[in-house]
């Protein structure tokens, strides 16, 4: 099916691919944000997934290697941001902020002689004649495993935080962690563990747009996918299906361009490249604009410390 000379299955296989990064991050991010850390460092983690991530797959030749050192890397790096503001009690949004341009410069350090390498390539699943169906095939059947993992962790996390003892005690955590230590919870073991997971998710987010979106490394390649992730967790009011409609809005955003001018479009490249930010942007802003500055779903301790003997 063409629409005005764009092919709508190749750009929705293109919007599904482009939004992965996004997704796993986003997810992550709201794990963390519903335990009442705010992380500003996703960025920073996804930088340090997509340089081990990519280090590890050309040493060892094998994408799947790959991808687990990006979410072990993005894990480990995180616990800097645990350490700091569980342990020391540091300010949530400076040390998020600290950890991104640490993030960029460790990254820009590591990935010194890796410019210009291709990856190992990263396979489709064998989906059999799926593939073959019309429209339906190229669109959804010729994926790769981390496309549908992406999938996967929607659902996972989306059961955990609404269906588990687990998921509640994360979201009591969250709206008050007075109150959750008071009833016996360990809030900083729970919050730490939070954050491990969003780190691996960030850092497999990074590995992706090394391996797959992206397959070449190149310093700061993540380009800013970290502060959108960040800002589809608001957008979604903290809810995974909406993280995942989220990122599959900003995701056909960004892969929307290259697919216009392919199609012959003479859009300026510059404006196409800076409409998923200029997106961002606004969808802050009339989310914090609305009931009084404090948008719907936020967890009411977020970005607050905790120490137990308070």
């Amino acid at each position: 099916m063409i629409i005005g000379g764009i092919d709508i299955a190749v750009l929705f296989a293109s919007l599904m691919v482009g939004s992965v990064p996004i997704l796993l991050a986003a997810l992550g991010e709201t794990v963390v944000e519903r335990s009442g850390v705010l992380n500003l460092g996703v960025e920073g983690m996804m930088i340090i997934g997509a340089v081990s991530g990519f280090i590890a797959a050309v040493q060892l030749d094998n994408p799947v290697a790959g991808f687990l050192a990006g979410a072990v890397c993005g894990a480990l790096f995180s616990l800097i941001f645990a350490a700091l503001t569980q342990g020391l009690l540091a300010n949530q949004v400076a040390t998020g902020l600290a950890l991104t341009l640490f993030g960029i410069g460790i990254s820009s350090l590591a990935g010194q002689g890796y410019n210009g390498i291709k990856p190992p390539a990263t396979f489709a699943l064998p989906m059999g004649p799926l593939r073959d169906i019309p429209f339906l095939g190229p669109m959804l059947f010729r994926h790769d495993w981390v496309v549908w993992f992406s999938l996967f962790m929607v659902a996972a996390v989306w059961f955990v935080l609404n269906r588990t003892r687990a998921g509640l005690i994360i979201r009591a955590v969250g709206e008050s962690h007075e109150a959750a230590h008071a009833l016996g919870y360990k809030v900083n073991r729970i919050r730490l563990l939070c954050i491990l997971f969003g780190g691996a998710m960030a850092g497999m987010g990074g590995a992706y747009i090394s391996l797959v979106r992206v397959p070449q490394w190149t310093d700061n390649m993540t380009n800013g996918v970290g502060w959108i992730a960040l800002a589809i967790v608001v957008f979604a009011s903290w809810r995974p299906g909406r993280v995942l409609v989220g990122a599959w809005l900003f995701g056909g955003l960004m892969v929307l361009g290259p697919n216009l001018q392919a199609a012959g479009y003479r859009i300026p490249v510059e404006y196409l490249s800076m409409a998923p930010y200029l997106i961002t942007i606004v969808v802050l802003v009339v989310m914090s604009s609305g009931r009084r500055g404090r948008a719907t779903g936020a967890p009411a301790a977020l970005g607050q410390n905790f120490h137990a003997s308070r």
